[in-house]
């Protein structure tokens, strides 16, 4: 089940990223961003239960980043984009 629950996770950020790559999202939507957080909140839960701390440290970081950019834009802040 662990296993299942990395995949999905991970399809929900490579989603999001290759559509942003493809200039299809913004990376500063919401539609990119929530997939991100649940993403690798998800798989930070699963890293947790398996002990892989470098995984652990990678998507933590990514969902915290991802729940930042989420916060912004409930504030009325839209985070510049990268030039």
């Amino acid at each position: 089940m662990t296993q299942f629950i990395q995949i999905i996770g991970a399809l929900l950020v490579l989603a999001g990223f290759l559509a942003a790559q493809a200039d299809l999202l913004d990376q500063r939507s919401y539609t990119y961003l929530i997939p991100n957080a649940i993403g690798s909140a998800a798989m930070t839960v699963t890293g947790v239960l398996t002990a892989e701390w470098g995984f652990v440290f990678l998507e933590a970081v990514w969902a915290l980043v991802s729940l930042w950019g989420i916060t912004e834009r409930l504030r009325g802040r839209t985070p510049r984009a990268a030039h």
